[in-house]
């Protein structure tokens, strides 16, 4: 199938073709037709699959139906929940609306707030927001949602994960009830269900792949190591196998600066990107992996979902995750659009229970690969059955029914103690 077999106009197949868009993905030729016939959607696709393409395209679409925004109206809006990811996906939206009159905004913190609320004075067709931001700006009264036809949420899963539920209720409740609602996520969990059933109205379910699964082009493979050592031994890597570029993800904004510094005394080009760094400095580092300028981005899941990087080899966890849920949103960053990659993860003892959960999610056992000179002092464990077959247990033999004397006891009595069937005098005397 082709993009002008899903019913899309003739100036987004245009920019698609500039963009170089030769064949929709699975969930784009699911939801494309499907949000254009103005359904609500419930969708779980994998991290790289094209979730951001599937929802734009139609909502441009139905957008260019010759109506304006109004002054501080916002037409249509996508949620988000990093700046990262909104930055992406203003960047695709540009791309794809090339050849209309749309106007679309992208809004979130760490930076000024009087710049976006200057810019949505003439009103926007589509607002891509952080939820933090976005009430923000709607409690200064620089957006309103009486126009509003479409709510999109994306990465709804991960909004949760980051404790933006009362955010979210907020930003529900200032919008009109009749509209469409779009719901994206790349995991399906209990709470994205209950989330969905106050936003969403008879929603088409699309379940494009294996909830909680990686694409099968992703080689995942683990060094096990000292915890001391990981920077070291991802240094050794690095050099060993002549890796370009490497996303590498550690747990703490301290420990990403550390590597950089690491890597700088071994010659290894690198930047940071984490909450306390500004984003201005954020957009820099990102635009600079990108360019190949630096051959190493370091980050912490703030990151996660808001790197889109054509042909990303390897991504690294120098740091296990936490929640076993993000290392399919780390590891998504590589092997999209149909590429080959790399997840490697440099695991210490101490993160076993992380590499259970990891492996359980994954339903398969990460292959390990023991890297000399670096082999631990503090083994990692094997995970256990169901995920490694166990050896079959020998039937127990039958044991032999113990002879009794019912009209004694054969415990040792004290002198003092006699007995009377089966009781002592002492006990009798308690009872």
């Amino acid at each position: 199938m082709s993009f002008d077999q899903l019913g899309l106009s003739v100036p987004l197949l245009r920019a698609l073709a500039e963009l170089n868009y030769k064949t929709p993905t699975p969930i784009q030729t699911k939801a494309i037709p499907t949000v254009l016939l103005g359904k609500d959607i419930l969708a779980c696709a994998q991290t790289g699959s094209g979730k951001t393409a599937s929802y734009s395209l139609p909502l441009l679409q139905r957008l260019g139906n010759g109506q304006r925004p109004r002054s501080n109206q916002a037409r249509s809006l996508i949620l988000v929940p990093t700046r990262e990811l909104a930055i992406q996906v203003g960047d695709n939206l540009q791309g794809y609306s090339l050849h209309t009159s749309l106007r679309s905004l992208v809004v979130y913190g760490g930076v000024k707030i009087n710049p976006q609320m200057q810019k949505l004075r003439g009103g926007v067709d589509i607002l891509v927001a952080t939820p933090g931001r976005l009430i923000d700006l709607h409690q200064k009264n620089a957006v309103r949602f009486q126009q509003l036809e479409t709510l999109i949420l994306d990465e709804a899963d991960r909004m949760l994960d980051l404790g933006f539920g009362d955010e979210l209720k907020t930003i529900l409740h200032a919008l009109p009830k009749k509209r469409q609602n779009l719901l994206f996520s790349a995991t399906f969990s209990a709470d994205i269900r209950e989330l969905a059933t106050t936003i969403v109205h008879k929603p088409v379910e699309l379940q494009i792949d294996t909830p909680n699964t990686t694409v099968p082009s992703i080689n995942h493979w683990l060094v096990p190591v000292d915890k001391t050592r990981k920077p070291q031994l991802l240094i050794h890597l690095i050099k060993q196998h002549e890796w370009s570029r490497a996303l590498v993800f550690v747990k703490t904004k301290k420990g990403a600066d550390r590597l950089v510094t690491a890597l700088g005394k071994a010659d290894i080009k690198s930047a940071a990107i984490h909450g306390d760094k500004s984003q201005a400095l954020r957009r820099r580092a990102l635009d600079s992996f990108k360019q190949k300028t630096i051959c190493v981005l370091v980050a912490t899941d703030v990151a996660a979902r808001g790197i889109d990087i054509d042909q990303l080899p390897q991504v690294v966890n120098l740091d296990l995750p936490i929640v076993a849920t993000d290392y399919i949103h780390r590891v998504g960053r590589t092997a999209r659009a149909g590429t080959d990659g790399e997840a490697i993860s440099l695991v210490c003892a101490d993160e076993h229970k992380q590499l259970i959960d990891i492996e359980q999610l994954l339903g398969k056992l990460i292959d390990r690969q023991y890297e000399p000179g670096f082999e631990p002092s503090h083994e990692v464990p094997e995970s256990p059955s169901p995920l490694r077959p166990s050896k079959p247990k020998k039937p127990k033999k039958p044991k032999k029914p113990k002879k009794t004397n019912t009209l004694a006891t054969t415990e040792k009595l004290s002198p003092h103690t006699t007995t009377i069937s089966g009781q002592t005098e002492r006990h009798r005397k308690h009872r």
